[in-house]
């Protein structure tokens, strides 16, 4: 089993920049692809961005594209998600999990862009 704890949002204002963590816990994190996904009000969970399980074969959603990129260190069991410039439609609350979204979700991290 592994748990995931996501941190790094906050309210930031369009054009700007945020890069969230995702610290995982559990021996077996290396051998999964990872992703980032989002949801916001009203709207079903995305994904975001995956990655596969020793880093490379990213894939992005089209709406990031050339804005987002993911990076993994699977010493120590982290995941991150660099954010820029960022626009109002990016406002959700960001999650990790395998890609397959196999694992409990954790509480997420809200990132808000502002006007």
């Amino acid at each position: 089993q592994v748990q995931f704890v996501e941190s790094g949002g906050g309210l930031v204002q369009a054009g700007g920049s945020l890069r969230l963590s995702c610290a995982a816990s559990g021996s077996t994190f290396s051998i999964y692809a990872m992703a980032w996904y989002r949801q916001a009000p009203g709207k079903q969970r995305e994904l975001v961005a995956s990655i596969g399980s020793s880093g490379g074969s990213e894939n992005y959603a089209d709406s990031v594209k050339g804005r987002f990129t993911i990076i993994r260190d699977n010493a120590p069991n982290t995941m991150y998600l660099q954010m820029n410039s960022l626009k109002p439609e990016d406002t959700a609350v960001y999650y990790c999990n395998s890609r397959a979204g196999r694992f409990a979700w954790g509480q997420g991290t809200q990132v808000t862009v502002s006007q």
